[in-house]
């Protein structure tokens, strides 16, 4: 069971989505522990040379080469981690269990219904239509399922997959994987009808219900701000342009102006007083990066950088109110910032950050709670509240960690 353990390879620049487990493979008289990766397109890597498929997954599994027995004595290896003998091995899955387990994987990969999802379907047309050839076809689909996963289909921890038993079994036979265990009777199964009925009801609920302090998700699409450039100047009338961080927005930080959150970001990221005056003066966003590259940096540039740009989102939202109802329009939509120069700031290929994209939603929240009068404990109460700790340098608005001059 490896869903939680994500990978994924690249194939002509489209990302196939993967995942891992554990397994043994066998050289000569070696026991090998690797890892069997498998992706949503259906390829499987058992670590035995190259990629392969569910079939070759099946041959290398008849021929010894992935191993799910394991013989007493046999020499194992880690590679460079470690090595043993087994003594008394005991494998936990046989070949039929691991070939169930990854055709399982690869429709989940796929966002499909695995071999229990589609068993539990069956449930739910049966209910809808209890007829004998309906139950049939819940038996065949629960003995699809990995034999060892079957007592987790239902995810009831107390009665485990019993109720899914007792649905199989014919009456007046032994329940189901039950050795001399009790007879099915007519009481039983629709003790078992009842479960499933509850159950649905209990799943439909639990979809609907919305948490009492609002959704869990965002309610409304994706908000993308991309990073464009106007040779002929910003658009008239703007719309989400306004959010892009080289709009041209006139901010105030204390005693110094800037034309727009970049030109202050830079212009603040150096202690010279004579770099801050030629950035904050150039024409363009570009421009005032390029000359940023040329000044020395604050030596805690780096750790202060993300408290700065909050002051600095926040100073733009709160000094100019029609960006910032461009801003609230957007709702609880997430916020994806494009911006090629920067992981670190934009959502930027598979290592972006986005942590504008981040810190807009934060501001944006912010702009919502004056809106609902929802008084915020301010820098100031939280320190006066603390037994000890200082407070940092601030900007007029109260954000920490931005110093008003450079």
């Amino acid at each position: 069971m490896t869903r939680y353990r994500r990978t994924y390879r690249d194939v002509a620049g489209q990302r196939i989505e993967g995942t891992w487990r554990h397994i043994f493979t066998r050289n000569m008289n070696t026991y090998f522990l690797t890892d069997l990766i498998i992706y949503a397109d259906g390829a499987i890597d058992c670590g035995t040379g190259g990629l392969t498929d569910l079939d070759g997954l099946a041959e290398q599994l008849r021929c010894g080469r992935v191993a799910t027995t394991l013989e007493d004595g046999a020499w194992a290896s880690a590679h460079h981690l470690a090595g043993w003998r087994f003594t008394e091995p005991d494998s936990a899955i046989n070949a039929e269990m691991l070939l169930g387990e990854v055709a399982d994987e690869v429709d989940r990969l796929n966002d499909r219904p695995d071999s229990t999802g589609r068993c539990l379907q069956a449930v739910t047309t049966y209910l809808a239509d209890p007829t004998e050839n309906n139950r049939r076809t819940v038996r065949e689909r629960y003995l699809a399922i990995p034999e060892h996963l079957r007592t987790y289909a239902l995810g009831d921890m107390d009665r485990k997959d019993a109720p899914l038993r007792i649905l199989i079994t014919d009456l007046g036979k032994q329940l189901h994987g039950w050795p001399n265990g009790p007879v099915v009777t007519e009481q039983k199964l629709a003790e078992a009808v009842a479960y499933f009925r509850e159950r649905e009801i209990a799943i439909e609920t639990r979809a609907t219900r919305i948490p009492a302090d609002g959704p869990e998700h965002p309610q409304q699409p994706t908000l993308t701000i991309p990073k464009t450039v106007y040779p002929r100047g910003w658009p008239d009338p703007p719309g989400v342009e306004v959010l892009q961080n080289d709009y041209p927005a006139v901010i105030t930080i204390g005693a110094n102006t800037y034309p727009s959150v970049t030109h202050a970001y830079w212009a603040l990221s150096t202690p010279d007083p004579g770099w801050h005056e030629q950035i904050t003066a150039a024409p363009r966003r570009y421009d005032a990066g390029k000359l940023a590259e040329q000044a020395p940096r604050r030596t805690d540039w780096a750790t202060a950088r993300l408290a700065v740009m909050t002051a600095l989102l926040r100073a733009k939202y709160t000094q100019h109110t029609q960006m910032a109802q461009t801003l609230r329009a957007s709702g609880d939509a997430r916020i994806v910032y494009v911006d090629f120069d920067s992981a670190y700031w934009s959502a930027n290929g598979k290592r972006g950050n986005n942590w504008i994209g981040r810190l807009l939603e934060v501001i944006r929240s912010e702009l919502a709670t004056v809106g609902a009068r929802i008084p915020l404990p301010t820098t100031h109460d939280v320190d006066s509240s603390a037994s000890t700790g200082t407070q940092g340098p601030t900007c007029e608005d109260g954000a920490p960690g931005a110093s008003s001059s450079p």
